[in-house]
């Protein structure tokens, strides 16, 4: 026997343990029954928005709860195995337990990580915009490189998506995106993502062949929802009607449907383009003000708890990732010290161990304040 295995089982058995007091079964069994109810209503697709929200929110938590269930059942039918195996001096019986306790505890640090994000808009939905910085087409170029990071992301794990704005560059790549993850916690999950991203790479645009350092911002704000009571007067806000640019289609570049909104006493702008017409492009423009006015609401009243207490400390979100390509193959987060050397496998999507390093690196930060 290589490993104590009633220790494990123990220690396997005290996470699921605090996962279950924090996620509380009971409490899923009653949400899935109402949200089962609504969506069993006849009229639910009436309103489509309405409906997906429904159907996204009783997805995600029969899955919780599914994965609490399986985990527990996994850790009886593991303890099972090792009591055959020891009986029965099967070595390889042994060997397969040791595998399996191994697995069990890979998934219950990952579900364990979920019980950390009970921050205030965590369970949101989420509104991320990507925006090239410095390095010119390369900068562009990595930006695009970014949003497919993210959307490959959300593909894997069956997060619907939808991209709202896109202004690309003049030689490649995007000057900027905008898009919204719509799944439950996607902000939890999608905000420790945001902040300054940095390429390294043999420059595919430098006909010398010289390496190249480039940059993109990533913000993400919860998306907001009625309750929120995010009130901006027409006063506010001045908006602008172009005609929409880039790759087109349906009309897309034949009408100025395409909106420009600015928050006049912030300085925020929003554009969106990719809905069919102006009123559709408004709307969602509003909506991804009001987010981001949320969130810098957010951001004003922690300062303000900050300078009371005479601590006031520099945003962690700056500078936070780095991607070499050259000399050598390497992602490597600078806030969490988590790395890849398969960035091939980061740029497809396969950023979970990042976003979790991440989460639990920012609730050391929060229980250290």
């Amino acid at each position: 026997m290589t490993i104590d295995f009633p220790a494990e089982f123990r220690a396997l058995r005290s996470t699921l343990a605090s996962i279950e007091a924090v996620s509380d079964p009971e409490v899923l069994k009653v949400k899935i029954a109402t949200l089962s109810d609504q969506a069993s209503a006849p009229d639910l697709w009436d309103d489509p928005e309405a409906a997906q929200k429904v159907t996204s929110a009783l997805s995600a938590a029969q899955a919780e709860l599914n994965r609490v269930k399986d985990l527990g059942a996994r850790i009886d039918d593991a303890e099972t195995l090792v009591e055959l195996g020891e009986e029965m001096g099967d070595d390889d019986s042994l060997t397969e337990a040791e595998s399996e306790v191994a697995s069990i505890r890979s998934d219950l640090d990952a579900l364990e990580v979920r019980t950390l994000l009970n921050g205030e808009y965590d369970s949101r939905e989420a509104v991320v915009t990507i925006r090239s910085g410095a390095g010119g087409v390369d900068a562009a170029d990595f930006a695009e490189m970014l949003l497919r990071m993210y959307l490959r992301w959300a593909e894997r794990h069956g997060y619907p998506t939808k991209v709202m704005d896109t202004s690309y560059a003049e030689e490649a790549g995007l000057k900027s995106a905008t898009f919204e993850v719509n799944a439950p916690y996607a902000f939890g999950n999608l905000s420790v993502e945001a902040g300054t991203h940095r390429l390294v790479r043999i420059s595919p645009f430098d006909n010398q062949g010289r390496r190249q350092t480039s940059f993109a911002a990533v913000e993400v704000v919860p998306l907001i929802e009625q309750t929120d009571s995010i009130e901006i007067p027409e006063s506010e806000i001045k908006v602008d009607v172009f005609r929409s640019s880039g790759p087109g289609g349906q009309s897309v570049n034949t009408t100025d449907s395409a909106v420009r909104m600015t928050h006049i006493p912030t300085g925020i702008v929003v554009s969106m383009q990719n809905e069919k017409s102006q009123i559709q492009n408004r709307a969602a423009a509003l909506r991804v003000l009001q987010s981001r006015l949320l969130l810098a609401r957010r951001a004003e009243e922690a300062a303000k708890k900050k300078e009371l207490a005479g601590d006031i400390k520099a945003s962690w979100g700056d500078q936070m990732r780095s991607y070499v390509l050259q000399p050598y193959q390497m992602v490597k987060d600078l806030r969490t010290e988590h790395e890849s050397g398969n960035p091939a496998a980061v740029f497809d999507g396969a950023i979970d161990d990042f976003i979790e390093a991440g989460i639990r690196w920012r609730r050391s930060q929060d229980a250290g304040e």
